[in-house]
């Protein structure tokens, strides 16, 4: 997988994870999500994802 799909699909995952963070954050607590908090949940989210798409090889025809 290249690059940039890479990237793409890390930056997508980091965004829905600190949304959903955010969400569950606010209906369990009815309050907002710290930022710092909802930056460290999705720092943490794209650690696994990067490196899960680093192993994924294209498939030969």
């Amino acid at each position: 997988m290249s690059f940039w799909k890479r990237f793409l699909i890390t930056i997508i995952s980091m965004l829905a994870a600190s949304f959903i963070a955010g969400v569950i954050w606010r209906s369990s607590f009815d309050m907002v999500m710290p930022s710092y908090l909802s930056g460290a949940v999705g720092g943490l989210i794209t650690l696994p994802v990067w490196e899960f798409l680093k192993r994924i090889k294209p498939k030969n025809k």
